[in-house]
């Protein structure tokens, strides 16, 4: 899986459920949720800020180090937050399903 979230280009994102859907294993998006949390104590550098919700929101932006760490490295690869949500969602959506 973070091999997948390490193929997310800069300036795009992503969902835990397109994630899910990619990996065709039956995980859930919760579940990929859970191991992206873990992606902290790796020694790789996966781009966990370019996973959010189904609505663009960053839903997991407690996980980092910060309360606002989510937002700053999405806004330094050109991404636009407001209020916790991804503007222009549809447009910097990225699937993973069409780079398999």
């Amino acid at each position: 899986m973070y091999d997948l979230v390490e193929h997310v280009p800069p300036g795009r994102v992503t969902t835990y459920g397109a994630i899910a859907r990619a990996l065709g294993s039956g995980l859930s998006a919760r579940m990929v949720g859970w191991a992206l949390n873990g992606s902290f104590s790796s020694s790789r550098n996966i781009p966990a800020q370019r996973v959010v919700n189904r609505n663009g929101q960053l839903s997991g932006k407690a996980h980092f180090a910060t309360p606002t760490l989510m937002q700053e490295l999405l806004e330094k690869e050109g991404i636009r937050v407001k209020n916790d949500t991804i503007e222009n969602f549809k447009q910097v959506f990225w699937d993973p399903a069409d780079s398999l």
